[in-house]
C-alpha cells in the first residue's frame, strides 16, 4: 500500500476490457515471433520489415503493459495518454502492413522447396499477423476521445490522423528508395521536397504532444496544428497533380508499365506506389482540416 491508502499494482491495467485487449496483444505477439524463428522464416528487406513490425510491437507493448501495471508510468516525463493511443495506432498500422506483405512474399499456392512444414508455419503466421490487428484496433477504440470527455489531443480523430499520414509518408519514402529517377526533373524533387517537409511537421507535432511540450511553443499549438495543416493541403495537392505528370506522361515518362519490369524491384511500380499514397495522404490531410477545424469550434463555444 502506498501512503495514501492505493494498491502499488494496478489492477485495473489487468483486469479490464484495455488489459485484455494488450494480454492478447503480447500473446499474439509472442506466437508470431516464435513461428517465424521456428520454422517459418523470414529474408530480404520485406521479411526483415515483417520481423521488424512484430518485434518492436511486442517488446513496446510489454514496456507499456509494464509500466501500466507497476504505476511507473507516472515517473515518465511523457504524456501517458498521447503516447500510449499514438503507439496502438501506429502498430494496428505496421500490423495491417506486415498482415499483406508476408503472405504476399512468402506464402506460396502451393508448398515451397523448403517443404509443407514451412509452408504451414508460414500460414499460422499469416493468421496470427493478422488476428493481431483486431487487439491494437480494440485498444485505440477503448481510448481514443469520447463525446464529452477530456483526452490528449493524440486521442481525437486529428492526433489520429498525424500517425497514418506520418505511416503513408513512409510508404511513400519507401517507394521512392527504389525509384532514383525522381532526381531528373526539379519537379519531381519538389514533390520529394513537399513530402519531407510534410512528414518532418507531422512527426514534430506527434513529438510535442507526446512529451508535453506543447505549451512551451511561442503560439498557440491549436492555430499551429490548423494552419500547417491547411498548407500541407495546398502542397499535397500540387504533388498530386505534378507527380503523375513527370512519371506517366509520354513526354517524360511511360503510361503503361513495361513488360520486362521485374516484380519488387520494378520502378514505374514505385511511381505508381508514391502516386496513389500522394492522393492518399491529400485526403487524410483534407479530414484532418476539417475535423480540426471542429476541435475548435467546440472548444470556443465552450468557453
Amino acid at each position: 500500500m502506498d501512503h495514501q491508502g492505493g494498491h502499488y499494482l494496478n489492477k485495473a491495467a489487468v483486469l479490464s476490457p484495455l488489459g485484455a485487449a494488450r494480454m492478447t496483444q503480447l500473446f499474439l505477439g509472442c506466437s508470431i515471433m516464435a513461428l517465424v524463428s521456428h520454422g517459418a522464416g523470414y529474408s530480404a528487406s520485406y521479411g526483415i520489415f515483417c520481423m521488424f513490425t512484430w518485434c518492436f510491437c511486442f517488446a513496446v507493448t510489454l514496456v507499456v503493459f509494464a509500466l501500466d501495471v507497476t504505476r511507473l508510468h507516472a515517473c515518465v516525463p511523457i504524456s501517458w495518454d498521447n503516447l500510449t493511443v499514438a503507439f496502438a495506432m501506429l502498430a494496428t498500422l505496421m500490423y495491417v502492413t506486415a498482415s499483406v506483405v508476408y503472405p504476399v512474399y512468402f506464402l506460396e499456392s502451393e508448398c515451397p522447396a523448403e517443404g509443407c512444414v514451412v509452408w504451414g508455419y508460414r500460414i499460422a503466421v499469416t493468421v496470427c499477423s493478422g488476428l493481431g490487428c483486431f487487439p491494437y484496433g480494440a485498444e485505440v477504440l477503448l481510448t481514443r476521445a469520447k463525446p464529452g470527455a477530456v483526452v490528449g489531443y493524440m486521442a481525437t480523430v486529428s492526433g489520429l490522423l498525424k500517425v497514418v499520414q506520418a505511416f503513408v509518408a513512409c510508404i511513400i519514402f519507401g517507394a521512392l528508395a527504389n525509384d532514383d529517377r525522381y532526381t531528373d526533373y526539379v519537379a519531381t524533387q519538389y514533390c520529394v521536397v513537399v513530402y519531407s517537409l510534410c512528414f518532418t511537421l507531422t512527426v514534430a507535432t506527434v513529438a510535442l504532444t507526446v512529451s508535453g511540450r506543447t505549451a512551451a511553443l511561442p503560439f498557440p499549438f491549436d492555430r499551429f496544428v490548423v494552419v500547417y495543416t491547411f498548407f500541407a493541403v495546398v502542397l499535397y495537392l500540387s504533388t498530386a497533380l505534378v507527380w503523375p505528370i513527370f512519371s506517366f506522361d509520354r513526354k517524360y515518362g511511360t503510361s503503361e508499365r513495361p513488360e520486362d519490369c521485374p516484380p519488387g524491384a520494378c520502378v514505374w511500380d514505385s511511381k505508381l506506389v508514391v502516386a496513389v499514397f500522394t492522393n492518399v495522404n491529400m485526403v487524410l490531410y483534407f479530414v484532418d482540416l476539417v475535423y480540426s477545424q471542429r476541435i475548435r469550434f467546440v472548444s470556443n463555444s465552450a468557453v
